[in-house]
C-alpha cells in the first residue's frame, strides 16, 4: 500500500526506470556495464516505493494517550518555551525520520483542530537545534478533552522540500488518522503539558499510530 502523495512520483519513476532498463538493454554492449546500469535503475525504483509505503495499522483511539505521530527515533525530550502558540513552557518530544522511515504523519491525539499554519523557511538538517523555528514547517494544535491543547509541528529537513498538511481549523481529528506527509527526510515535534507522563526514552525507535508517547 502506497501513500497518495507518492502516486505521481511513483508513476514517473516507473516510466523512467523502464526507459532506462530498455535503453541499457539495446544500446550498451558490455554485459557488466549494462547489468550495472539496469541494477541502478531498479534500486532507484525500490527506494521510491519504500519511501512512499503506507502500512495499515490497527488503532483504537484513546483520549488518555498520546501516540507517536510518525515512525522514527526520539531525539529530543526536554522542557522548552513554546513561543508560537502557547507562549509558555511545554514538554517537547521530537521524532527524527530518516529517508528509510515511513513518512506518513498521523494525528497523535483526537479532538478539534484549533490552529493550523504553514511557515516557509530554511532547510537545515532536521536535527539542527534551530530547525524547529527556522525551517519550512507547519504547526497544528488539537484540543483534546483530556489533555487540553496539544501542538505538533512538521519540520522539513535538508532533503525535504514539501510538507503536506491535511489539518484544517475547525475539523475533527481522529487519533491515528492520516494527517499529512513530509517528503524525503524530516522530523515532527510534539509539545505536551508539563504534567504529561512521558513513556519513551531518548534514542528509542517508535512507530506512528502504534507506540504510546505519553499518558
Amino acid at each position: 500500500m502506497f501513500h497518495k502523495e507518492g502516486y505521481k512520483i511513483i508513476i514517473i519513476t516507473l516510466f523512467l526506470v523502464i526507459a532506462g532498463v530498455l535503453s541499457a538493454h539495446f544500446y550498451i554492449d558490455k554485459d557488466w556495464i549494462r547489468i550495472l546500469v539496469q541494477m541502478i535503475f531498479l534500486v532507484l525504483l525500490i527506494l521510491i516505493l519504500q519511501f512512499f509505503r503506507n502500512p495499515k495499522r490497527l488503532i483504537s483511539p484513546d483520549d488518555a494517550t498520546v501516540i507517536a505521530p510518525v515512525d522514527g527515533k526520539v531525539v529530543v525530550i526536554e522542557k522548552v518555551f513554546e513561543k508560537e502558540y502557547f507562549k509558555d513552557e511545554r514538554i517537547q518530544v521530537s521524532i527524527f525520520m530518516s529517508p528509510i522511515n515511513v513518512h506518513v504523519t498521523r494525528y497523535a491525539i483526537g479532538g478539534k483542530v484549533t490552529y493550523s499554519k504553514y511557515h516557509p523557511g530554511k532547510y537545515l538538517v532536521a536535527w539542527h537545534p534551530k530547525s524547529s523555528e527556522e525551517n519550512e514547517r507547519t504547526t497544528v494544535v488539537i484540543k483534546n478533552p483530556v489533555y487540553g491543547e496539544v501542538l505538533y509541528r512538521q519540520i522539513a529537513g535538508a532533503m525535504a522540500k514539501r510538507i503536506v498538511n491535511y489539518a484544517r481549523e475547525g475539523q475533527e481529528a481522529v487519533q491515528g488518522a492520516d494527517a499529512g506527509f513530509i517528503k524525503f527526510g524530516s522530523r515532527v515535534d510534539l509539545f505536551l503539558p508539563l504534567d504529561a507522563d512521558i513513556k519513551v526514552a531518548l534514542h528509542e525507535k517508535v512507530r506512528g499510530g502504534v507506540d504510546v508517547i505519553a499518558t
